[in-house]
């Protein structure tokens, strides 16, 4: 297998604990291990992560932006899910 052949992997680093990982590029690999090893050499250089994800990009599903009005239209209509919705009393210092 040429590097031409190789797969397309996704990369998301966690740059502190308790946030979230955030997709910070792509990279071409092998297998997984060796993407693994690819990303934290190109994308945490500087120490700036504490946990990385790779991910074949052949096993993500996305929706598409010309979809954004049908696919996250029914979420509108569910005012409940917004904290505008509620009343929080006055004694209530923090939510």
């Amino acid at each position: 297998m040429s590097e031409r052949d190789w797969p397309l992997w996704e990369v998301f680093v966690r740059p502190k604990r308790g946030m979230s990982h955030g997709h910070v590029g792509s990279l071409h690999a092998p297998d997984a291990d060796l993407a693994l090893r690819n990303a934290r050499d190109v994308y945490t250089r500087r120490q700036e992560g504490v946990s990385i994800w790779v991910v074949p990009s052949a096993d993500i599903t996305a929706s598409s932006p010309d979809e954004k009005g049908s696919f996250f239209d029914p979420a509108a209509d569910k005012v409940y899910r917004h904290p505008t919705f509620y009343d929080v009393p006055d004694d209530v210092d923090y939510l």
